[in-house]
């Protein structure tokens, strides 16, 4: 269970964080929450879909690290496979809260960082110090920081893409049956992606409005993603054959 707490340089200036990958450090994810800016960097490496949440009926996007639960086919002796990470990912053990305080009789909200002590990567012995020796963040929390900013406004702006699609009836459910060599299978369900037809379809005011937010480049970067379904399965095969 997560221990989230505000982040302060006095309770913990010794904090360090341990910045390997791996399933013991909670890596062993078969997807994760990415947003449409950043499918420019995820395509070259990913396949990136969009998936529902069943209680709330919300769509938002999602990228893929393997074909079942707890399976991660980019994590190689603990380094991660890839140039690059996925933000939702790289961002543990930080996260944003809300801090509530009162400025001249107004009542305000800010954004705060927060840790989660209780995840593996926290410790006081290695890893990459949050606070320098006399004060003030290290590169490396601010790094971290700068990465919650883009995850924040990133999934904010997905809100409104995924409006988007689904006001030109643009997504569409597809299922994926994915055959390995050792003669198993999975079957990928309840994942949405882009109906091409009805992009091609759009008329040029809507195809503009989607470009000029954008959205256009999002909607073709997650289209492009498809192709790395097969590194995706070649991964998958090449973990199997060396057990």
């Amino acid at each position: 269970m997560a221990n989230n707490v505000l982040l302060n340089s006095i309770e913990h200036q010794n904090i360090k964080i341990i910045t390997e990958r791996s399933a013991e450090y909670g890596d062993n994810v078969w997807y994760a929450l990415t947003f449409p800016s950043e499918f420019k960097s995820l395509q070259a490496y990913y396949p990136v879909f969009f998936n529902k949440d069943a209680n709330t009926g919300e769509f938002f996007p999602v990228v893929l690290f393997g074909f079942e639960q707890q399976e991660n086919l980019f994590l190689e002796n603990g380094k991660w496979d890839a140039a690059y990470i996925p933000l939702t990912v790289a961002r543990q053990p930080f996260l944003i809260g809300n801090q509530t305080f009162v400025e001249q009789g107004q009542e305000k909200t800010q954004r705060v960082l927060h840790i989660d002590l209780d995840n593996p990567r926290v410790n006081n012995e290695q890893g990459e110090a949050l606070f320098l020796e006399y004060g003030g963040n290290t590169p490396y929390l601010d790094n971290v920081a700068n990465m919650l900013e883009v995850i924040h406004h990133g999934v904010n702006d997905g809100k409104e893409f995924m409006k988007a699609l689904l006001d030109n009836d643009l997504l569409e459910s597809f299922t994926l049956e994915v055959a390995v060599d050792d003669g198993s299978s999975h079957q990928m369900v309840g994942f949405y992606t882009i109906n091409e037809e009805t992009l091609q379809a759009l008329n040029a005011d809507t195809l503009g409005k989607l470009h000029d937010k954008g959205y256009l480049q999002a909607i073709y970067m997650q289209i492009a993603s498809h192709g790395n379904i097969r590194d995706l399965l070649k991964r998958k095969n090449a973990k199997q054959n060396c057990r």
